[in-house]
């Protein structure tokens, strides 16, 4: 079979390639290439500019361009090598050192990947991908949807709703409230984020500058790393390191994208709830049909969507953060191929997203339910009585309302009379008799 969304194997690369095809220039194959390119190039340039080798400034830029520029010819041509190297840093080492070559350098190329491993590539090139996607893919993702969250909040912020607690009638709140409650929740998740740093390995084979410090022993290559990866490359340096990074760092941002993938599973169910108790119809496209079998259904597909691919997502930000911090002695391979996954639990998460406002935007507000089910539950109010009784001293005013309420049905008129028949005086009976469902909301 040839290769087309119809044969992938990944529903990513499939169905729904077009809603995630974003991310490709970031955790693609071509995507590390050009990374891992990025990464040797400004090595390479680095050492220059300490001074270890002469480098013209045209070199320079076209070393730079052709990062900019890299192509799906020259992920190729890498690829190509790799058949034979059966490496791919090496791979990458081998096409910048043709390119110099070509660029009329080679007598320098020996500088490019100098006392490095290929760890130092793969722990600073897996970083700052990840990182550009977070920040220009992901994390856009998250805030644009809290807005529009906070937006529909606005929106319905006067209407008052039955809440269920334990999926019983309980104390009324505000719909609008109610939305607020999950925009808060991922501005926290957010914020946490951002107090986590980006970082990465960058000490040669095991982490201790061995063969930079055999061939120069007076060079500060610690603080040259340092420097390197903050100014060049956005990253922190870890500073005690194996082989590999250590990635706790890593998981604990999995970690954080799994808590906000939780919370917008909590979402969705709420969401689903609320169309399922008829609060909100959903707008129809004639085309469309929602059951095989059944004309009338308009289903929830979006949030159920989205609760899936949350799953997916939250399954495998789970294996990332507990596999990927342990590695045997000083390396084993185990993190190598679980790295090339970190794609897969990011497009999930960003299609959870894309769905879930995909199906906000279809909402309508069936205020007359809503209204309908607050007028059914005059019990409700019990608290606020019993509450106004307390303070009033009035003698057992719980129990009283328990004796009333529970396991009763209950209206407006049975309430009103209950306060008629109280021994109180006719301005506190007045103040009772002025609540009900539809204003006993708070704040």
């Amino acid at each position: 079979m040839t290769s087309n969304p119809l044969t992938a194997i990944s529903p990513i690369d499939g169905r729904y390639y077009n809603s995630s095809k974003q991310l490709s220039p970031y955790f693609s194959e071509y995507g590390l290439f050009r990374y891992r390119l990025h990464v040797e190039v400004e090595y390479f340039i680095s050492l220059s500019e300490k001074k270890f080798f002469p480098l013209d400034v045209k070199i320079k830029n076209r070393l730079r361009i052709l990062v900019h520029d890299f192509t799906i010819e020259d992920a190729q041509t890498i690829k190509e090598t790799e058949s034979v190297t059966n490496h791919d840093v090496k791979a990458v080492e081998y096409f910048l050192k043709n390119k110099l070559t070509e660029f009329g350098a080679g007598k320098v190329k020996e500088w490019v990947h100098f006392g490095l491993t290929s760890q130092d590539i793969n722990n600073t090139a897996v970083p700052m991908l990840w990182k550009d996607a977070v920040e220009q893919e992901l994390l856009p993702a998250v805030l644009n949807l809290q807005q529009h969250i906070i937006q529909l909040a606005g929106k319905w912020k006067n209407i008052p709703m039955l809440a269920r607690t334990h999926g019983q009638p309980a104390t009324p709140t505000m719909l609008g409230k109610e939305l607020l409650v999950f925009a808060e929740r991922l501005e926290n998740q957010v914020q946490l984020f951002s107090y986590i740093p980006f970082t990465g390995k960058f000490g040669g084979a095991s982490g201790n500058f061995n063969a930079h410090r055999i061939a120069y022993p007076k060079f500060n290559w610690k603080k040259f790393a340092d420097d390197f990866l903050e100014t060049k490359l956005g990253l922190q340096r870890q500073q005690y390191t194996t082989q590999i990074e250590h990635y706790d760092v890593l998981a604990a941002q999995f970690d954080a994208f799994k808590r906000i993938n939780t919370i917008l599973t909590d979402f969705c169910r709420d969401i689903w709830a609320y169309i399922s108790m008829d609060y909100f119809k959903q707008q129809t496209k004639k085309s469309e049909i929602g059951s095989s079998a059944m004309p009338h259904k308009v289903n929830p597909i979006d949030f159920e969507n989205a609760e899936g691919n949350l799953g997916i997502a939250n399954a495998l930000w789970e294996h990332l953060s507990s596999k990927l911090p342990v590695s045997r002695l000083q390396r084993d391979l185990t993190d190598s191929t679980v790295l090339r996954n970190i794609g897969v639990p990011a497009a999930h998460t960003l299609l959870s997203i894309q769905s879930i406002e995909k199906g906000l935007k279809k909402l309508i507000l069936n205020e007359s339910k809503l209204k309908e089910d607050l007028d059914n539950n005059w019990a409700v109010v019990a608290e606020a009585i019993q509450t106004i009784l307390r303070r009033e001293n009035y003698p057992e005013p719980y129990e009283t309302l328990k004796q009333l309420t529970r396991g009763k049905t209950i209206n407006k008129k049975t309430i009103h009379d209950f306060i008629t028949g109280l021994k109180i005086s006719s301005v506190l009976k007045k103040e009772l008799k002025a609540i009900s469902p539809f204003n006993f909301t708070g704040y």
